[in-house]
């Protein structure tokens, strides 16, 4: 059992998923930072500073925050506009992904076997 479970870790899908959730935790830090600190502030000046976080009304004793609902999904697509473009800058940057060379056929193709048995007949 301990060696099955060695055998899992060390695969190198555990490991690679591992490493991109590190990463990923790391890279969630830097892009919350670019919206939260440059971006949502260079929003404000266009908008005048609105905050939505206010909105709610109330049906008995449940509380209906709407505006932080709407404050979530306005930083989630600021968020996500932000991802883009980061993805879209590195994938330039990369350049073209070169395509594979066309595989070598193995054997003869269906046109020569083909050929193959129309001569033996004519024989």
């Amino acid at each position: 059992m301990i060696k099955e479970f060695k055998d899992f870790i060390a695969k190198g899908n555990v490991m690679d998923l591992a490493v991109g959730i590190i990463i990923g935790a790391a890279f969630t830090a830097i892009v919350t930072s670019l919206v939260d600190d440059l971006i949502t502030p260079l929003i404000g000046l266009f908008i005048g500073g609105v905050d939505f976080s206010g909105i709610s009304f109330g049906l008995g004793d449940a509380q209906f925050m709407i505006g932080n609902f709407i404050m979530a999904l306005i930083n989630f697509l600021i968020i996500a506009f932000v991802v883009f473009m980061l993805v879209k800058t590195v994938n330039k940057m990369k350049g073209p992904e070169e395509e594979p060379a066309p595989e070598e056929p193995k054997g003869p193709t269906a046109e020569e076997l083909l050929a193959e048995i129309r001569d033996s007949l004519k024989k």
